[in-house]
């Protein structure tokens, strides 16, 4: 075996640094492992204290390092370094794969949020917002909301508010985009800002947006506020003798994660070209 140059035999005694090398562990390592009693080396020279191991040494580091790479807490692996046989392990590592889990599902769920935001926000940089087209939009998973009721005088943001009050109930991760949902082009055009239902943008939606080509248009304004994109979707719409069908998705590009300016909020509106 070579270390540092040199031939090393089994019962060598190797000084810190060339047990270092050859394990892979930092020496500052061994010695914070070595102060806290989880891992010592064989023997130390009296006059020098210097930390000496023996080649033997690599299978207890080896428990070490497996167990301290799975985050097993330090005391937990000092314990059973006395203590040890399968079942006690099998149990550890069972706690471990538990929390693992939770850990990769809450990370699963940032990752959704990072990726719903950062496509919006990308289309939204890039967006023609004065001009109405047709554009091709991928498939879109969303929960939506149940149907609102308004009140007269209500607009958009008076059910939203009386719904998120609600939201535990339905458990809606209210971290994703918030957009609205029209039922159809008459409803959407009738009433602009007051959407049939709200909706999440959410890969755990059981509603799809489907993919295809669809009339689009943009407007700035607080939530509701579309000025008047309605009227220049229905003039488009008519104009180049489109036919649309199915449901009007109102898509918040720019919100309150982008701007502190409401104001400056860009929505898109789309509607299948049938």
């Amino acid at each position: 075996m070579l270390c540092n140059g040199c031939f090393v035999d089994m019962d060598d005694n190797l000084s810190i640094n060339e047990f270092a090398e050859l394990s892979g562990v930092d020496a500052s390592t061994l010695r914070f492992w070595d102060r806290i009693g989880i891992f010592s080396p064989t023997k130390r020279n009296p006059d020098t204290n210097y930390r000496y191991y023996s080649m033997v040494q690599l299978l207890t580091l080896n428990f070490v390092t497996t167990l301290s790479d799975l985050q097993i807490p330090l005391k937990t692996i000092a314990k059973l370094r006395e203590d040890r046989d399968p079942q006690l392990l099998l149990d550890l590592l069972e706690s471990q794969e538990e929390k693992m889990d939770m850990e990769m599902r809450e990370l699963r769920l940032r990752y959704s949020i990072i990726h719903a935001r950062r496509k919006l926000i990308n289309h939204g940089v890039n967006a023609n917002e004065t001009e109405i087209s047709i554009r091709h939009a991928a498939s879109e998973e969303m929960i939506l909301w149940s149907r609102n009721e308004y009140q007269e005088g209500d607009t958009f943001i008076k059910p939203l508010a009386d719904k998120i009050v609600q939201i535990g109930e339905r458990h809606i991760n209210l971290s994703f985009p918030v957009g609205g949902y029209h039922d159809n082009i008459e409803s959407f055009l009738s009433s602009p800002g007051c959407p049939d239902h709200f909706l999440s943008i959410d890969p755990l939606g059981t509603h799809t947006r489907k993919a295809g080509d669809y009339v689009t248009g943009y407007a700035r304004g607080f939530y509701g506020e579309l000025t008047d994109l309605s009227e220049r979707m229905a003039a488009y719409i008519e104009e180049n003798s489109v036919a649309v069908s199915g449901p009007v998705y109102t898509l918040y590009l720019r919100d309150e994660i982008c701007t502190q300016d409401p104001s400056q909020y860009l929505a898109q509106c789309s509607v299948a070209v049938s």
